[in-house]
């Protein structure tokens, strides 16, 4: 089995409206899905660094973490083990500048309609916050 691997992912709200960005079509794992920002954090990373970072390379956004959101764990054939802290996020105002070689698209997303465009994996993401927020 391969070494176990964290990851972070941004749910970045802005407006009353859900960041969500598309995998690229030529991408080995899961083309064309739609899902959060984020990635896997580097082994010693401070994985709030480690966000930031990865949130910057895929949306050319400034970050500010709030807190935890939520903890998944899954298994990845091509990558083993993996821990996925999803925190809720503001972002500077800054336009959205996505990494092509990752990402074809990007939507703000009212919430109420996050799930229908959103990867089955993070409604339950959409769920809390919409909960929390109440």
């Amino acid at each position: 089995m391969s070494e176990a691997k964290i990851a972070a992912k941004a749910f970045i709200v802005r407006d009353n409206k859900l960041l969500i960005i598309k995998r690229s079509d030529d991408e080995a794992y899961m083309p064309s899905v739609w899902e959060i920002p984020g990635g896997k954090i580097d082994p010693g990373e401070d994985p709030h660094l480690g966000l930031k970072r990865e949130a910057k390379e895929e949306t050319g956004l400034n970050i500010e973490i709030i807190k935890p959101l939520n903890v998944q764990f899954f298994q990845r054939e091509d990558l083993g083990a993996i821990t996925m802290i999803i925190f809720e996020c503001n972002a500077d105002k800054g336009d959205v500048i996505l990494n092509k070689k990752e990402h074809s698209d990007y939507k703000w997303v009212d919430l109420n309609e996050a799930k229908d465009k959103l990867r089955a994996f993070f409604h339950g993401e959409v769920d809390m916050f919409n909960n929390l927020s109440k």
